[in-house]
């Protein structure tokens, strides 16, 4: 076999052996990156959007192309965020447009520019001539094939004699299959993370064989692409140049981009590696960006024991009637007879608020909030998620009226309880309608017996796998991601994260008392409804 053949298969080996690795570094990297907290930060911002939360990605991804700017984050939030059907539409609209402006910026604004950058490009001048024969059928390759990136493709297209629209049309079919792909991985990245819940072995492997295909389909698309592009180049150089040298010249040219997918392979092992291994400071650090904002918490109200008291007997029936031991809710049943918890919410709303003291004000908040929540879902229901409610409808819906005040949920939370009491248990109290929250109770909290109720409420999170689990002489501490979210409101009022869960493990003071520092690790946290059909062992 010739030496040139021989190294000719050894660099092809090489460079789908490179995109091989190249895709499963991303999926560790996706999937060990916190992009559920990404996508749920940017899902709540383009979804409080409203209709107008698919054209504002539509225009992120038109300033991106424009500007050189990788869109496949963009891309995998897409899938995420809106699923592969209107996923892809929206990425396909942004990517086309964006495409097509930078073409134009390229022929009429910037061809001077442009023309230098790509003047003493070989591959470009061979490129350049067959599209002037084979137009938008060239085209149409190179978008299929990896021979040139795709943000630089728009601006040197600019420069060759294809026409505008069967350049733009041509794009548009030939980007859908690389499109597809990266929208199923956001999607499938999105559904194995979002939900932050086991999943079942024929869900894993559904969309394990889903994301497979998709990459098969498009992998084997993109190399028929790359060999009838490189027949086509290969013959026009071919007929522009000495075949000695030019064959010479390919072979050094193919090297050379073996070498450079190589070493991006390599660099994303290292990078996969990294991220693995400091996963935990990572989403730490996302977490501090994007989730709750940090309070300064200080007791801001006054006992005042003689001020009025809010009878809370509603919510008592309310909650006796339609929750089940561990905080599993009838929300069917609930739904069908909403009557007292429609009638308490008139009771929290005409609450004498400046008149409350310290107590009654904290246990009206808890209550309110709990029973607000309770509301939102049974409004919308039947859902499978609190976040399947709309984010305008959700918890930045200004509509809930607690003493005389209008306020949405997480006003209620982070700008009334968080910084006005010095009490991290509230966040074992506060229940989002959700399985991984803390268990909902079956009574009310009452001022005379709000300590004593939160006491209670955070041992038995503490009791309960779902968010605490710490083995008796070992140093591995996984707890609920409230810890991770809200680890300034906790770093108030204990020495650290797990010094405060110490408080209600035995085993866990014993370890620390005995100066082993455990690793701390995050359970997940399940989006589900905290319904009757939902309910397991906790």
């Amino acid at each position: 076999m010739p030496a040139e053949t021989t190294a000719a298969k050894i660099n092809q080996y090489v460079r789908w052996g490179s995109i091989a690795i190249v895709v499963v570094s991303l999926l560790v990297i996706i999937r060990t990156l916190p992009f559920d907290v990404v996508t749920s930060a940017m899902n709540e911002w383009i979804g409080s959007l409203g209709w107008w939360g698919p054209v504002v990605l539509v225009l992120l991804y038109i300033v991106a192309t424009v500007l050189f700017v990788p869109g496949t984050i963009l891309t995998l939030a897409a899938g995420a965020i809106f699923g592969l059907l209107v996923g892809t539409i929206v990425v396909s609209i942004g990517s086309t447009i964006g495409a097509a402006l930078a073409f134009l910026i390229s022929r009429y604004v910037a061809r001077e520019r442009v023309a230098k950058l790509a003047k003493d490009n070989r591959r470009f001048a061979a490129i350049d001539r067959a599209i002037e024969e084979g137009g938008w059928k060239i085209v149409g390759l190179l978008r299929l094939s990896p021979a040139l990136p795709f943000n630089l493709q728009n601006y040197l297209y600019g420069l060759t004699p294809i026409r505008f629209w069967p350049y733009v049309l041509t794009s548009w079919i030939a980007m859908l299959p690389a499109t597809f792909l990266y929208v199923y991985l956001g999607h499938v990245t999105g559904a194995a993370v979002g939900a932050d819940r086991e999943r079942t072995t024929a869900e894993w492997a559904m969309l394990a064989v889903g994301l497979l295909a998709t990459i098969a389909v498009t992998v084997y698309v993109t190399r028929l692409a790359s060999q009838k592009l490189d027949e086509q180049v290969d013959q026009d150089q071919r007929e522009n140049a000495d075949t000695s040298k030019q064959s010479g010249s390919v072979a050094t040219s193919n090297a050379r981009r073996t070498v450079l997918l190589a070493t991006i392979a390599v660099s994303m092992v290292l990078l996969a590696v990294y991220v693995s291994m400091n996963s935990g400071d990572i989403e730490s650090t996302v977490t501090s960006w994007l989730g709750p904002p940090a309070v300064d918490a200080t007791e801001t109200h006054s006992p005042n024991p003689s001020g009025p008291n809010i009878d809370h007997s509603l919510l008592d029936e309310v909650l006796a009637t339609h929750v089940q031991e561990g905080g599993w809710v009838n929300y069917e049943a609930l739904r069908d007879n909403t009557g007292k918890l429609d009638r308490y919410l008139d009771v929290v709303a005409s609450a004498p608020w400046d008149d409350l003291g310290r107590d009654e004000k904290l246990a009206l908040l808890l209550n309110g909030y709990n029973a607000s929540t309770l509301k939102l879902i049974v409004d919308h229901y039947p859902v499978d998620s609190i976040k399947d409610i709309p984010a305008t409808d959700r918890w930045d819906a200004v509509r809930w009226n607690i003493g005389g005040n209008i306020w949405s949920l997480n006003q209620i939370e982070h700008e009334q309880i968080r910084p006005h009491f010095k009490e991290p248990r509230i966040h074992f109290a506060l229940v989002c309608a959700a399985v991984g929250c803390p268990p909902l109770r079956r009574e009310a909290y009452h001022p005379d017996r709000l300590n004593e109720q939160l006491e209670d409420q955070t041992r038995i999170v503490h009791d309960h796998a779902t968010w605490f689990e710490h083995l008796a002489g070992s140093n591995e501490l996984r707890l609920t991601k409230l810890y991770d979210w809200y680890a300034g409101d906790f770093l108030q009022s204990a020495e650290s994260i797990p010094h405060f869960a110490a408080t209600y493990s035995q085993s866990l003071r014993q370890a620390i008392d005995s100066e082993q520092d455990p690793t701390v690790e995050w359970l997940p946290y399940d989006w589900s409804l905290n319904t009757l059909p939902n309910r397991r062992p906790r």
